[in-house]
């Protein structure tokens, strides 16, 4: 311990080795994110220790109880017909969106819901996919050229080689990496950036942190979406959304909105500022 406080990398790998967490792949980074902004609030290693937890918890709380994608890249590599629009690469993807809860919601409008992005957007030639889960499977559906370049980023390093695994299998540069992009935002410029469903639980995990994050993008436009209603369908959402994204904003930013069935949409004009063209 260093001055009364526990020391950083052991709480890592106590974390780390922890049954829960053991074979989640989690990024170290956000582990160690989460320590510096706990550790100083609290007189002991126990309390920080359950202070990062229960943090971590809300980050990874989704996706606890995973795929198993040792089984699921065995499956893939079965896939004879590897076109993009081939019927055996469409079952596929449905069966992996289906097993976590954000992306098995857009399945029913899933084909209508990036068309009516796409055509506010424009045809990205270089997307990023923020915090992706498991979103880069519905690549089938988004009518988007195999010479796109696709850069998917999630902290989970077994989803990332699975991810990685299917976009050299369809064609796709495998590009997605492990990263925690709230600790370390990706430097890549794009035409589009994908932050699906993540902005009101970074909120959770750092109080106005989206504003810094979306001003460090070099992208020339921000695609924020989250839900419309609650889990249960009975509270619309929009209002309190709407103001979340709206105090994040960086200065003298356009932004407009779109309604997708249930997501609502916030498209963003170069949060970090003109750095191209």
């Amino acid at each position: 311990m260093k001055d009364g406080h526990p020391d950083p990398s052991k709480l890592i790998a106590k974390i780390l080795d922890s049954p829960k967490y053991r074979a989640l792949g989690v990024n170290p980074d956000t582990l160690m994110d989460l320590i510096q902004q706990e550790l100083p609030k609290h007189a002991s290693e126990k309390a920080s220790l359950k202070a990062v937890k229960r943090k971590l918890h809300n980050i990874v709380a989704p996706y606890l109880g995973e795929p198993d994608y040792n089984a699921l890249t065995e499956s893939l590599s079965d896939i004879k017909d590897t076109a993009v629009d081939s019927d055996e690469v469409r079952i596929f993807c449905r069966t992996v969106l289906a097993q976590h809860a954000s992306t098995d919601e857009r399945l029913p409008y899933l084909e209508s819901f990036y068309q009516t992005l796409f055509e506010a957007t424009g045809t990205p030639r270089t997307l990023l996919d923020l915090a992706c889960g498991l979103n880069p499977f519905a690549f089938p559906w988004m009518d988007l050229p195999i010479s796109t370049q696709y850069y998917a980023y999630d902290i989970i390093q077994p989803r990332i080689a699975f991810i990685n695994a299917f976009f050299s299998h369809i064609g796709l540069q495998p590009l997605a990496e492990n990263r925690d992009i709230l600790a370390s935002p990706p430097t890549q410029h794009a035409d589009l950036a994908l932050f699906f469903k993540e902005a009101h639980r970074f909120e959770k995990r750092q109080p106005g942190c989206n504003q810094l994050f979306w001003a460090s993008l070099d992208v020339d436009l921000l695609a924020v979406s989250l839900p419309a209603h609650n889990l249960s369908g009975t509270h619309s959402l929009i209002d309190q959304h709407r103001r979340l994204v709206h105090q994040n904003l960086p200065p003298n930013i356009v932004i407009s909105e779109i309604l997708i069935q249930d997501e609502i949409v916030f498209l963003i004009e170069e949060p970090g500022g003109q750095r191209h063209g």
